[in-house]
């Protein structure tokens, strides 16, 4: 079961980088005309597909043992001076909570009672913000903490 967790999560990751691009030129392109039915979905879809994943993540976090487990193992001492379990244990972690905050943030925004063009320019603002927090907070195989990892699951 966890293994087919981790495929769900990182096929999720996917499938929220797209969302949140598309949610992010649509309000850009957009920008003067009204903040339309597409957007509200777009935005809606995006907070689904962030909160499912962060569900999964959270059993991920409880499960496996990069997260909880590695620090009850080693100590938060150890865990905090090794880049790779810290990375897992805390900075993934507190990334993408702090990503879907702003995804949720944004979508809110979408659904008060301001300008269109001020709805806009907020969920661009926040779902900007969410994007480069994800970005940064995503174990890509380029980077050391994501070494011998794929671009996509079951590879």
């Amino acid at each position: 079961m966890y293994n087919g967790l981790l495929h769900l999560h990182s096929v999720l990751r996917w499938v929220i980088l797209i969302l949140l691009l598309v949610a992010i030129y649509k309000s850009f392109a957009d920008g003067s005309k009204p903040f339309a039915s597409i957007h509200k979905k777009l935005g809606l879809f995006l907070m689904i597909c962030a909160d499912v994943m962060l569900l999964v993540g959270l059993y991920q976090w409880f499960a496996g043992d990069w997260g909880l487990k590695s620090i009850q193992r080693n100590g938060m001492s150890v865990v905090m001076k090794d880049s790779l379990l810290r990375f897992f244990a805390i900075e993934h972690t507190t990334g993408m909570l702090i990503a879907i905050i702003l995804i949720h943030i944004g979508r809110s925004y979408g659904k008060k009672n301001i300008p269109d063009f001020m709805k806009h320019k907020r969920t661009l603002l926040f779902f900007g913000l969410a994007l480069l927090v994800l970005l940064i907070s995503i174990p890509w195989p380029f980077r050391m903490v994501g070494a011998g990892r794929h671009w996509f699951p079951g590879m």
